[in-house]
């Protein structure tokens, strides 16, 4: 049996992993699942899929989560200490869908002991893509990315060598504001930004792709796992999200990745990578679809790709001023502190700060100088939204 462990198990990604699971429980044995305050679907997954470990990352919740997993054979720990701590337990494959710059550390612990981690952490190679990377290759680790664009990208290279690679497509379904007049998104709601038109995510990604912050994120991405040059990485707008991503090579040849969009194709194949194995999403009729529509994205609309331009060139920590202020910022938007439109206003003031005061870009990415910077960027985009209100 496949020893395998799901940070992140009660988010929408990790229950899209826990449903192909358990359809062959048979050929797993589930060491750990960690998740944060519903407690609830946490130890109903501990127990059903006989998981040795339950881990909460809020400490304040042990006591909610011992009480729900009295009288089972499963174990409860709670806190970030201990999700590192699950980390360190021996696995063949681990998930990492922790969302937000907490997985970090959980999936570095993972690499130094040699597993296999299924990437779906945006923040880990946005922070720190060579910390991670070189853990992986110092550990004869392998990452392999679970985000359906790169997880797309990853499948189109298969069998193709690097140098014959001119550009890489990232698409975008363009959110839930990709038809509304710029001068409307002033006035986007919390509710309205909620709403995704393709995709069943949780809140905060499914605003980031409102914002496009989730494709700059991407953008950086795909520059730090597969090492090419920013100005070969594009993003296409694709209202109908069924090609993924698109790979062109120097003879004029696109491979494009085309599939429904459900975020259990590509968990599925890192699940069952390098073999292919049956999985039960849909299969698409391209008759009936009919036509695919592409255009180009509008940087007015979408301000938030300009700025990974920017922190692809800069380099250095830059990425994790940019994360840690685009969290901060979207905590804003969703506890009703600034508007929608000011979130990318943010980000772009604290980078503003950081990178001309404090070197960032030859700075060494090394977990300490990631975590302090991520520290000092939150503070930073809490001064400038105090500046906004």
């Amino acid at each position: 049996m496949r020893r395998i462990t799901l940070f992140g198990a009660t988010g929408s990604v990790g229950q899209s992993a826990i449903d192909l699971i358990a359809r062959d429980d048979q050929a797993y044995n589930v060491v750990a699942l960690t998740g944060g305050r519903n407690l609830e679907r946490l130890a109903k997954d501990a127990v059903r899929l006989k998981a040795d470990l339950a881990v909460t990352c809020y400490p304040e919740c042990y006591d909610d989560l011992k009480a729900l997993l009295s009288g089972t054979d499963v174990e409860v720990a709670a806190g970030p200490d201990a999700v590192a701590e699950a980390a360190s337990r021996p696995v063949d494959w681990a998930l990492s869908a922790i969302v937000g710059s907490a997985g970090l550390v959980p999936g570095l612990e993972a690499l130094a002991h040699g597993t296999t981690l299924a990437l779906a952490n945006k923040e880990s190679l946005v922070t720190a893509g060579p910390l991670l990377l070189g853990r992986a290759k110092a550990h004869g680790a392998t990452v392999l990315p679970v985000d359906s664009e790169h997880s797309a990208v990853f499948q189109a290279l298969v069998g193709e060598h690097m140098a014959a690679v001119e550009r890489v497509i990232i698409t975008a379904s363009g959110g839930a504001f990709r038809d509304w007049p710029i001068e409307k998104l002033a006035t986007a709601t919390l509710a309205e930004a909620s709403h995704h038109p393709n995709w069943n995510m949780g809140q905060r990604i499914t605003i980031d792709s409102a914002s496009m912050f989730n494709k700059a994120m991407e953008l950086i991405e795909t520059k730090e796992f597969f090492k090419v040059s920013p100005d070969m990485i594009e993003v296409l707008v694709h209202r109908e999200s069924l090609i993924h991503a698109m790979v062109g090579f120097n003879d004029g040849a696109l491979m494009a990745h085309v599939g429904p969009p459900d975020m259990r194709h590509a968990i599925g194949y890192a699940l069952h990578w390098p073999e292919r194995k049956e999985l039960p999403v849909a299969r698409l009729d391209l008759a009936q679809i009919g036509s695919l529509t592409f255009e180009a994205p509008d940087d007015a609309r979408y301000p938030a790709l300009g700025i990974a331009k920017r922190v692809m060139k800069e380099g250095g920590l830059t990425g994790a001023v940019f994360n840690a202020a685009k969290e901060r910022a979207l905590d804003g938007f969703i506890g009703g502190e600034i508007g929608f439109l000011d979130m990318s206003r943010v980000v772009a003031a604290t980078l503003d700060k950081m990178s001309s005061a404090d070197g960032l870009q030859n700075a060494a990415i090394t977990l300490d100088n990631v975590l302090e910077t991520d520290r000092l960027a939150r503070i930073r985009a809490g001064e400038a939204i105090s500046q906004l209100g």
